[in-house]
């Protein structure tokens, strides 16, 4: 749960009609109650602030894990990498992947398609809110990184615009 998650569910609760509100989740619990029209929260919970993600060209080695050995052969780490040249749109939060807006519709972007700055490219689902993430860049969607469903985390690459 991160800082913005709170002060979004603080807000969510103060504008409701709610008078107390209880959670617990991935070991953090937060209890709120409102007295009148005063909004005070009962427990805080230190969270940690996220800093922004900063969206800029550069080339990433992407690692591509190889498939693991059987029980009866000796395991051995290899990867596999390819290099991205390109603008990279990194996802700003930790959260599901999903390439369109609801399950069977088409993906909001594929590759080949041409994008401005500010378009949104995916939806990146993070404790049932729906997050748009929209391009830093303008051009063309060279590769999307990602699969559709796929758990990403902090600052991992989605998208390459070129």
């Amino acid at each position: 749960m991160t800082y913005n998650d709170i002060k979004e569910l603080i807000n969510i609760i103060d504008n409701s009609k709610l008078t107390n509100f209880e959670l617990s989740m991935d070991n953090v619990s937060v209890k709120m109650s409102k007295n009148g029209k005063e909004f005070a929260p009962v427990a805080e919970v230190p969270v940690a602030p996220v800093p922004a993600p900063v969206a800029t060209p550069v080339s990433v080695p992407v690692q591509t894990p190889v498939a693991p050995a059987t029980e009866t052969e000796e395991v051995v780490a290899e990867e596999k990498t390819k290099e991205i040249s390109g603008n990279i749109v990194k996802s700003p939060i930790v959260g599901t992947f999903y390439s369109s807006t609801s399950p069977g519709k088409p993906p909001i972007v594929s590759k080949g398609d041409k994008v401005s700055k500010g378009d949104v490219l995916c939806i990146v689902e993070a404790m049932k809110v729906m997050n748009e993430i929209t391009s830093d860049f303008d051009g063309e969607v060279l590769d999307i990184l990602v699969e559709n469903g796929q758990l990403v985390e902090f600052g991992e690459p989605l998208f390459v615009i070129g």
